[in-house]
């Protein structure tokens, strides 16, 4: 494989694998926005999802039905998970705790999921089966492209969504000022749960994206999906959309070229795992340099 090549591939797989943190790092960013909260459970909705897409999937063969509408079912799990978090463990804390009380709740929801998972299915990995695999189109592998059309498509529809739906202005008004936001008539409870099922429906569909690269469901496999995702989301801008899919292809890319290059530069000496440094040195020198993200902002709109 000539350089070229071999530059190109990693640019797609980069892209692909970044897509999929974009996602995740959207669902980070929707929930922070509105209560200021790092929902670092949100990673764990992935698996949660990845075990629903794991059973509902052959109930779809079975029944003649294409694999990929289990997307649906993962959906609405996800997005029920989510709500009964928001509703259970963190409303709660919002109440009655502070920001640090909060962030440990998040922490320990995060826990409560994978160890609940592991008791359920165990903790040996299980193979999905294949959703659907296209053809390459272009010269291009069909799965790759599908999936970063996927990224773009629900990045444009989310901004869309939000500044232009009734629902999408009462999120924005309630990341402003939730006080202002009740006195406005605005339900805060509701646009928060809303906010919540929608992130949560997300990760749902990031699941699918993951699955149909990798078809492998673990416990433990948001976990660093949803740390991947986090440095995605502050390298954006936390709390801004735009910044969200930004951040994510470009960690995406970071990663993909990174293992890549320093495996065939050092005879695989360098293991992929040095990415992973590479990645994570990356939200070191941004909480440096720009706290703010690529195109995040000290004020305004966060939603």
């Amino acid at each position: 494989m000539d350089g070229l090549t071999l530059f190109i591939q990693q640019v797609f797989n980069g892209l692909r694998v970044g897509s999929v943190y974009a996602l995740i790092a959207l669902g980070y960013t929707m929930v922070y926005g509105i209560i200021r909260l790092i929902n670092f459970a949100h990673g764990d909705f992935i698996m949660v999802g990845a075990y629903t897409l794991f059973f509902t999937v052959p109930l779809m063969i079975s029944h003649g039905m294409p694999a990929w509408l289990s997307v649906f079912a993962a959906i609405a799990v996800c997005a029920t998970t989510g709500v009964l978090v928001e509703k259970l463990a963190y409303k709660p804390v919002r109440k009655r705790g502070n920001n640090m009380s909060a962030l440990i709740t998040a922490i320990a929801m995060s826990l409560f999921l994978e160890n609940m998972a592991q008791t359920l299915f165990g903790a040996n990995p299980k193979q999905v089966i294949t959703i659907f695999n296209l053809p390459n189109l272009l010269g291009f592998n069909g799965n790759t492209l599908v999936t970063i059309l996927i990224g773009v498509s629900i990045m444009v529809g989310l901004t869309l969504f939000v500044k232009h739906t009734k629902t999408g202005q009462a999120m924005r008004a309630v990341s402003e000022d939730k006080k202002a936001s009740l006195l406005m008539g605005i339900n805060v409870n509701r646009t928060i749960t809303i906010t919540f099922a929608i992130g949560s429906g997300l990760a749902a569909i990031a699941s699918l994206m993951y699955i149909v690269q990798y078809n492998q469901v673990t416990n433990l496999m948001g976990y660093m999906l949803g740390l991947k995702a986090f440095v995605a989301a502050v390298l954006g801008g936390i709390g801004s959309i735009p910044g969200a899919m930004l951040g994510g292809l470009l960690i995406g890319l970071v990663e993909s070229l990174s293992k890549a290059y320093s495996s065939t530069l050092t005879g695989g000496i360098i293991t992929s795992a040095f990415s992973d440094a590479i990645v994570f040195g990356i939200l070191i020198i941004v909480l440096l340099v720009k706290p703010t993200g690529l195109i995040g902002e000290k004020t305004g709109e966060k939603v």
